[in-house]
């Protein structure tokens, strides 16, 4: 667990530094969370793994939280296991968390717990058009894995607190756009599932990788990506967004 801490403290703290560093990342990512902040309900907001707590400078009053203490956020949870009482919360957010839960319907099931009726939980992930997903094998050290079977729940002797680590890009894909599983979901109301282009995005080289272009380019690639949308989704989807209302 030691070894974890120290790496999860070193990843939090390169990527920091990537953040007050690049400004067409801090742009790219406003725009991400404008589109998750237009779909929040009146109310509480809980953002999980937050990472370096990003998300105040967008939607303030959210309550960051990661599965380590660091100064980013305000409280310790694991998507398995919330500390939150029943129905104590109106909104949960996962930016790039659903593809690291190995066990989605463990995940679900506690998020459905901690919300009133009719809270929401927004999911934004990779979204995975032909062009796109190419693109996230090459260049992305995280599995997409679209032949593996999605385990909805654990083995029954697992501690989740003590799950290892896990990723696949393609699961909320797979999940709420093809409608594998779809039968896990009872309960849940699928209200949106929005996938777009965003080469502006992937040009922007993330945290860690160089950007391709500088940020006073951004609206061009907005208007590029408004374009492949428009023209096949299909090929060109890269980013989609989903909301489950309980």
């Amino acid at each position: 667990m030691n070894t974890d801490i120290s790496k999860h403290n070193l990843e939090i703290n390169a990527n920091r530094n990537y953040w007050n560093r690049k400004k067409v990342i801090r742009k790219v990512y406003g725009r991400f969370y404008a589109e998750i902040r237009q779909r929040l309900k009146y109310g509480s907001v809980l953002e999980l793994g937050s990472g370096i707590g990003i998300i105040k400078n967008f939607i303030p009053n959210c309550i960051t939280s990661d599965l380590f203490a660091n100064p980013g956020i305000d409280q310790v949870e694991s998507a398995y296991k919330l500390s939150l009482d029943d129905e104590s919360l109106t909104n949960i957010i996962m930016f790039d968390v659903r593809h690291h839960l190995e066990y989605p319907g463990a995940a679900l099931q506690e998020c459905y717990r901690v919300l009133a009726p009719g809270g929401r939980l927004i999911i934004f992930e990779p979204a995975m058009g032909l062009l796109a997903r190419k693109i996230y094998q090459l260049f992305h050290h995280e599995p997409l894995d679209f032949e593996g079977e999605i385990c909805w729940w654990p083995p029954p002797l697992l501690s989740l607190r003590e799950a290892p680590y896990f990723a696949a890009q393609s699961r909320a894909w797979r999940i709420f756009e093809n409608g594998e599983g779809k039968e896990h979901l009872v309960g849940w109301q699928l209200n949106e599932c929005k996938a777009w282009s965003d080469f502006a995005y992937l040009a922007s080289g993330g945290f860690t990788k160089p950007a391709l272009y500088p940020s006073f380019c951004l609206p061009v690639l907005e208007l590029i990506d408004r374009i492949l949308t428009r023209v096949h989704l299909p090929t060109f989807a890269t980013r989609m967004l989903v909301v489950l209302e309980k």
